[in-house]
């Protein structure tokens, strides 16, 4: 499988890229005041509006660096209404790929209930690597939150 590796603080943490449908270099938000936590706007998508997590926002309470490297990754979102719908990503260091087996992935040993979205781990030169499961990104409130919002924005 081909990953998407992106960046949390010192961190490093993967996607599987059949999930990112493109990645984009960051745009300008529309802010969705009172949104819930991580949630940074929302942007024009070819005529659609399209919500935006940041991931450093989510997981370190804090924002995405302004950065050549910080990067909108749109990737294949699945609602509870089982409908796939585009979601942006800020992800820090968005780079580059790995190329590694399912297989090489395995359970950390450490698990952490405010992070359900934190996956297996797997190991290469540069250290360890942890799968982020996009279905368990948000809570399902906050998943039709966002694109209810979106749509009274468009």
């Amino acid at each position: 499988m081909v990953f998407l590796i992106f960046q949390l603080g010192q961190d490093r943490y993967v996607i599987e890229t059949s999930r990112v449908a493109e990645v984009l270099p960051c745009v300008k938000l529309k802010a969705i005041p009172q949104a819930a936590a991580g949630v940074a706007g929302v942007f024009n998508y070819h005529g659609a509006p399209v919500p935006v997590v940041d991931l450093s926002a989510l997981a370190l309470q804090r924002p995405a660096r302004d950065s050549l490297t910080t990067r909108l990754l749109l990737v294949h979102y699945p609602t509870s209404d089982n409908r796939q719908r585009l979601l942006g990503l800020l992800a820090e260091q968005a780079i580059e790929t790995v190329r590694l087996d399912k297989s090489a992935f395995q359970e950390p040993g450490v698990s952490s209930s405010g992070a359900r979205y934190l996956g297996l781990v797997a190991t290469d030169a540069r250290g360890i690597l942890q799968w982020v499961t996009l279905d368990k990104l948000l809570p399902a409130e906050v998943r039709e939150h966002l694109w209810r919002q979106a749509d009274e924005t468009a």
